[in-house]
Parts: structure tokens; C-alpha cells; sequence
């Protein structure tokens, strides 16, 4: 998805007249949340604040479901790598609590650990979870404005600068990257693993040539414009503040962090 879309999408939603300083700070508090909070609260939340961007922002399901699939296809890329584990038969004795289920492989003994099984539920609530709340903050909040609340609680010019130039030339090399792979791949050039490396090799090099040269253009068009070092965007919107959305943002996070507190507590 390009950066035009994800803009469009921000300028567009439901709660776009929210004002974007409650916005960001509602996600971080559950961003908060999430790191000290088991499954179950992870998953309320990611359910949660998927309700707050799709219904309440308004923003499509299959959209959101396409950008939520990227972590859960990066997530079960790891699966074997964390549930998976190895042991000398020797000591074969010392893991028969944590292992599932295995077989012999030569001196070795592979099996499914009952521990590793856990880290991943874990690891996998918890970046759905986390990437929900990023979803919502770069869905419904424009990124000239996300720049504009961290220049006014005090963020050094330098980095909110480079955060735009970067956030422009990620998706100028998305992008670019996109083209050249699919002028490679109507000439036939991933059909063999020669031609694939060749054409890998030539898709890396023009992409670089590619990334320097729009920079360049960027820079001359900033220079001829009499950029001075600093990006001004001029904001006449006016925001509204919403008792009922303030309401339910407290009042869930509040609810998060009793159940987080119990669960601590009793240990359950």
C-alpha cells in the first residue's frame, strides 16, 4: 500500500475531527498495556481497538485485514523456529516435561516443546496486538499531523525532518522496488536460478541508482522552493472533542488495567 492510500485513508476516517494529541495517547497507553498484559488482555485489545479503526474510523475491513496479515504471515514464518527443539539423546530424560511430541532424528531427538509452544501464543498476541495500535495511529492520524504533536511537546526539528524525508522514501522505494520486478518478470527474468540471481542482482543495483536520483531531484526542488532545514504545514482544521469516544477510551483502559492487575495478583 503506498503512502498516498495510508493519507487518504487518515484524511478520510470517522475520527478524523478527534483531536490527534487523544488519539496517539490512547494507543500508547495500550501499547503500554500490551507489553505488561498476558494473552487474553492482549487479544481484547487487539479486538478492541480493530473495532475503533474499522467501525468506529471507518476504515475498509479487507484493507485493514490485508496490513493485519502481514504480521501474522511474519509471526507464523517463525513458528517452527520457536516451537521446535533439539536435544542429545543422552539427556533425553531432562525434557520430558516440555516435550509434546517427537522422533529420533540420527544422535538427535527433535520434538515439540510445551514452552515454546507458549512463547509463540505469547509472541503472537502480543504483535498482533502492538500492530493493531500502529494501525489505528497511522489510519486515522495524517502523518504531517503525528510530526506536528511531537514538534509541540518538544521533539528536536532534526529528527521530526528525517522522520518525513523517511517516511516519503520508503514507499518511493517500495515503489521502485515494485516496477523494475515487474518489468523483470514479464521478460521472463526469474525463470531459471541464473536468470533469478542475475536479475536480483540488476533489480538491486537500478533500485539504488533509482533512490539516489529522486533524492536528488527532491533536494534541487527544495532548494529552488528556498528550503530553509524546516518543513512548516499550515493546520486550519479544527478539532472536536467527543465525551462519548473519551468516555469508552477511559473506561477500557481502565478495565484493561484491573484485569492486567489481577492477573498479577492472583496469578491466573
Amino acid at each position: 500500500m503506498s503512502s498516498l492510500q495510508i493519507d487518504t485513508l487518515a484524511y478520510s476516517s470517522r475520527l478524523r475531527q478527534l483531536p490527534p494529541e487523544h488519539k496517539l495517547l490512547f494507543a500508547i497507553v495500550l501499547l503500554i498495556i500490551t507489553y505488561v498484559a498476558q494473552i487474553p488482555v492482549q487479544l481484547a485489545i487487539a479486538g478492541w481497538i480493530s473495532v475503533w479503526t474499522v467501525i468506529y474510523a471507518g476504515i475498509p475491513t479487507l484493507v485493514y485485514l490485508r496490513l493485519l496479515s502481514i504480521t501474522i504471515a511474519f509471526w507464523l514464518t517463525s513458528l517452527p523456529a520457536l516451537v521446535m527443539s533439539g536435544i542429545d539423546l543422552p539427556h533425553l530424560q531432562t525434557i520430558q516435561t516440555d516435550a509434546w511430541a517427537g522422533f529420533r532424528w540420527g544422535d538427535y531427538y527433535l520434538y515439540l516443546s510445551h514452552q515454546g509452544v507458549q512463547q509463540a501464543a505469547e509472541l503472537g498476541a502480543r504483535a498482533i496486538a502492538s500492530t493493531a495500535c500502529i494501525y489505528f495511529v497511522i489510519l486515522t492520524i495524517p502523518f504531517t499531523e503525528i510530526l506536528s504533536v511531537l514538534r509541540r511537546i518538544g521533539c528536536p526539528t532534526l529528527l521530526t525532518e528525517l522522520m518525513m524525508m523517511m517516511y516519503r522514501f520508503i514507499f518511493v522505494l517500495l515503489k521502485t522496488a515494485r516496477e523494475l520486478w515487474t518489468a523483470q518478470q514479464s521478460r521472463s527474468g526469474y525463470r531459471t536460478r541464473t536468470l533469478w540471481m542475475k536479475s536480483l542482482g540488476l533489480l538491486i543495483g537500478q533500485l539504488l541508482r533509482r533512490t539516489l536520483e529522486n533524492y536528488r531531484q527532491v533536494s534541487l526542488t527544495l532548494n529552488s522552493r528556498g528550503f530553509t532545514g524546516d518543513f512548516r504545514v499550515c493546520h486550519s482544521r479544527q478539532y472536536k472533542l467527543s465525551k462519548r469516544y473519551g468516555f469508552e477510551a477511559l473506561f477500557g483502559c481502565t478495565l484493561l488495567v484491573m484485569l492486567t492487575g489481577w492477573h498479577y495478583v492472583t496469578g491466573i
